[in-house]
């Protein structure tokens, strides 16, 4: 299942790695003077949400995807099953960032240039690279050969042009095997396309791109409603990216209306009574599902969806603003959280190979017989799955995205 597959100035290594591929957190400090929120330099809390976001997709693949075989870990599959939302937190947290850069850089020189320039550094070495290792490397190894890799590799130029949601989408399944995470990724390079242009044309005209972004974040959530309803199937609704925009563009309206004139303040006052209706109306749903039973479910579940991504959006809020010493800011800028958002980008492309991998092969019943518990083989499993995928993303930004990360700086605009 591939659910869930998009920086800052990060602690540790100059690092961007948003998942899928994010942007740096000095937009923030490079605000349009009074008008900026009251960030500065390096957000540790915002490395804590990408954490948080790539740890719940990780819990989704390596224990997730298990096969259950009582009732305890059937509670447990439940629960890591909404490890799925991690994508839109990304998501959400990907529009703000890379709206904010946007927005503080809009009457910069080479505004375009310096973008794509650096979004290219930023995503392509490492995407290209496992494409790469994917459809060339990986067949010389025999453990790897199989209908699963020739398959992808038949259909190989729906990744190497960023189609990978498309072709799922007119499939109607995850069909892509090793590469049906790279969904998101296509995703999020659609949402580059535009929205550097949209931010750019409205530049002289906040109050217009706050409404824009809000319009389309309402209008993608209102378009899984109405596709629910025609009978649009679920994989076209989950991921192709006009669908998707809900989190992208409530991201990018909280990151100008944060860049207006008190705009942090009446944010922070506004967000807890969003979220408290939010999560009423939350809460009533699944009231809703026991009392009146399960008709009408689909478009429930989009309701439910849309609910889910207002929360998300409350949650990146509540890291930003929450006090230095509260359990919240202790949490999101804790060593380990932030460790995970560093890297989020690599852990994102190489988990899922591993994950699908294991679940394809059923290691956790070869395990068990060697351990026999089941679940115990089930943690072992998930235990050395994030250790191999996090052990790899080190090694992978440190040998090959640095050396491109390190071109940055000759896009950089002028401060």
């Amino acid at each position: 299942m591939a659910r869930p597959t998009s920086a800052a100035t990060q602690s540790g290594p100059e690092v961007e790695p948003v998942y899928p591929a994010g942007e740096r957190n000095e937009g923030h400090a490079r605000g349009a003077g009074a008008t900026a929120p009251k960030i500065a330099g390096h957000v540790p809390a915002l490395d804590g949400v990408r954490g948080l976001a790539v740890l719940m997709v990780l819990l989704l693949h390596f224990v997730g995807g298990m096969d259950p075989q009582n009732g305890f870990e059937r509670a447990v599959v439940r629960v890591t099953g909404y490890g799925a939302y991690g994508v839109e937190l990304f998501f959400v947290l990907s529009g703000f960032l890379i709206t904010g850069i946007l927005y503080d850089a809009r009457d910069k020189p080479n505004y375009f240039r310096n973008f794509y320039m650096r979004r290219f550094l930023r995503i392509f070495p490492l995407y290209y690279s496992v494409l790469g290792a994917v459809f060339f490397v990986a067949p010389l190894l025999p453990f790897l050969r199989g209908p699963a890799l020739d398959y992808v590799r038949d259909r190989q130029a729906w990744a190497w042009l960023y189609g990978v949601n498309i072709y799922i989408a007119m499939r109607g399944e995850w069909c892509l095997t090793y590469l049906d995470h790279f969904w998101s990724l296509a995703v999020e390079e659609h949402f580059y396309f535009v929205w550097p242009l949209l931010v750019w044309t409205l530049r002289r005209k906040p109050r217009m791109l706050m409404a824009l972004s809000l319009s389309l974040s309402i209008g993608a959530m209102l378009s899984r409603l109405a596709g629910s309803a025609l009978g649009v199937n679920w994989w076209a609704m989950y991921v192709l990216t006009p669908f998707r925009l809900d989190c992208l563009a409530l991201g990018g309206f909280l990151a100008v209306a944060a860049r207006q004139p008190g705009g942090t303040e009446r944010i922070v006052r506004n967000f807890p009574r969003v979220a408290g209706l939010a999560g009423a109306m939350l809460v009533a749903s699944f009231a809703w599902t026991r009392l009146a039973g399960r008709g009408g479910l689909q478009a429930l579940l989009a309701i439910r969806a849309s609910l889910v991504i207002v929360l998300l959006g409350a949650l990146l809020l509540w890291a930003l603003t929450a006090a230095p010493r509260s359990a919240v800011s202790r949490f999101f800028c804790s060593r380990p959280m932030v460790f995970l958002g560093v890297y989020s980008y690599g852990l994102y492309v190489y988990h899922h190979f591993l994950s699908f991998y294991m679940v394809g092969h059923r290691t956790e019943f070869a395990l068990a017989r060697w351990l026999g518990s089941h679940g115990a083989a089930v943690a072992l499993q998930a235990i050395a799955g994030i250790s191999i995928s996090v052990g790899a993303a080190y090694l992978s930004y440190h040998v090959l995205e640095k050396r491109f990360l390190s071109l940055k700086r000759l896009f950089e605009a002028a401060r």
